[in-house]
């Protein structure tokens, strides 16, 4: 996380751009909220990265700001849009499991090739993706994130199925669903940013599998994240004009 926030501040030098956790590490949102009223900001921006709204971004993060607007009455907190299933992020997914060791896709091909024993020709193994999701206490938010696996397919070609690493339908389930719709070889492609405790779950759980980097660094979630944060300055200042 803090590669792609070096990668945010890049793009825009002129803004003061800090990472803050929600929970299980440092800096928390409490400490970097705390830090820019110290360094004298009256407005900032604070963008979720997170990949659907839930309860992170519904109960807990509002809940943090609102505590943290009575701290700090002169700062101007404004709470942007999650990132959701933008388009762009199903794109650099697709980028990750290109780039998977082993994948076997040859450079700009949209499928894998494969040696035949015996025979001169390539020909191409039906691929099948398993798309790996945290998984949400809501229905909700679970229909939207499946959504990411028929947008991967609309985008690719390839037969998809979804997985959560919390909840039903698991990995195993989603793999063998895609074994029974022919699938010859079949890829995870994590619906996270970040590698964690639910990746290495995901790992363990499906080790003959190969399993695409997280979407970590990645053009299209700098350019993603600051179209959040300038629809949210844009909405604020419209409401304070």
């Amino acid at each position: 996380m803090y590669a792609v926030v070096e990668q945010l501040a890049a793009a825009r030098p002129d803004l003061d751009v800090r990472l803050a956790f929600l929970d299980l590490s440092a800096p928390s949102v409490d400490q970097v909220v705390d830090a820019v009223a110290a360094a004298g900001h009256s407005h900032a921006v604070v963008v979720p990265l997170l990949l659907g709204s839930a309860f992170h971004a519904r109960v807990d993060l509002p809940g943090l700001l609102a505590a943290a607007r009575t701290r700090h009455p002169r700062l101007y907190l404004t709470q942007a849009d999650v990132l959701g299933v933008d388009p762009r992020l199903v794109t650099a997914l697709r980028d990750r499991v290109h780039e998977a060791p082993g994948a076997g896709f040859d450079s700009g091909a949209a499928h894998p090739t494969a040696r035949v024993a015996g025979t001169p020709f390539d020909y191409a193994p039906r691929l099948g993706i398993a798309v790996a999701a945290v998984g949400s206490s809501s229905p909700a938010a679970n229909a939207r994130t499946a959504e990411v696996a028929r947008r991967l397919t609309t985008l690719t070609g390839w037969d998809t199925e979804i997985c959560f690493a919390t909840i039903e339908p698991t990995i195993v389930a989603a793999a063998a669903r895609l074994r029974a719709r022919g699938a010859d070889r079949i890829l995870v492609a994590p619906w996270f940013l970040a590698p964690g405790l639910l990746t290495d779950r995901l790992s363990a759980a499906a080790t003959d599998l190969t399993h695409a980097e997280v979407i970590g660094a990645h053009p299209a979630l700098t350019e993603i994240v600051w179209d959040r944060y300038d629809a949210a300055a844009t909405t604020t200042l419209t409401r304070t004009a």
